[in-house]
């Protein structure tokens, strides 16, 4: 028996990655075309951009106990959330929820601290670089890390809300991204973390300078480890 995994999400891009890397990754262990159930609520974007634009994290938090409600009456053994911003007000739901989750950071950081890495650049929304929830979870792990400076971070912002929560993946923004990365490696980080959902449909490790952690990838690989039971 396999454990039910709820995934809340908020943007489709990311949340079709997770969901898709749960499908692979279940095959992986289970055998072919097997993965443990699966279900997925979000509620749209729009709702959850409205509280984030007027910092209301509260709000955010009661839109993701009402995902988290109704994956638990759909069966969901644990959940997870395929979106770092949002993880800003987990822990004003936490003690709430239905079923408990998986952390998307700390997730992060355990696989950092298995490859040995010391100190990481953070990518994501402007929300995310300027928010709580890697520094909280990195300083746990003993984890040093390094964010992009302002404009940086306005632009990179941009480009996720206009262009990746779009699935639209240039070459121009791609090339941004790999100038931010060499500029973090000069700051002497050892890795960057993908720390928006949709970064890693745009930056492969391939076309990263860093090696990359891939938090929605990461995630979705520590919910199937859960799930069957390893």
């Amino acid at each position: 028996m396999t454990q039910h995994i709820g995934i809340v999400a908020c943007s489709a891009e990311g949340a079709a990655l997770c969901y898709r890397t749960v499908a692979l990754e279940g095959a992986k262990a289970l055998g072919p075309h097997d993965h443990p159930e699966v279900s997925m609520h979000t509620h749209p974007l729009a709702q959850y951009m409205s509280f984030i634009y007027a910092g209301d994290w509260p709000g955010v938090a009661e839109l993701m106990l009402a995902s988290a409600e109704k994956l638990a009456q759909a069966g969901a053994d644990f959940l997870i959330c395929p979106d770092n911003t949002i993880h800003q007000a987990f822990g004003l739901l936490e003690h709430r929820s239905p079923r408990p989750w998986l952390h998307i950071a700390q997730e992060v950081a355990k696989e950092a601290r298995l490859r040995n890495f010391k100190r990481l650049g953070v990518l994501g929304t402007r929300y995310l670089m300027e928010g709580p929830v890697y520094p909280e979870k990195l300083k746990a792990a003993s984890l040093e890390y390094r964010l992009p400076g302002p404009k940086e971070r306005e632009r990179i912002n941009q480009i996720i809300m206009d262009e990746l929560v779009n699935a639209q993946f240039t070459s121009p923004s791609l090339v941004y991204f790999q100038e931010v990365i060499r500029t973090l490696a000069g700051q002497g980080c050892d890795a960057v973390v993908l720390g928006c959902t949709e970064i890693p449909l745009l930056v492969t490790s391939d076309s990263s300078s860093l090696p990359t952690l891939d938090s929605t990838r990461l995630l979705a690989k520590a919910a199937v480890k859960r799930a069957v039971g390893r």
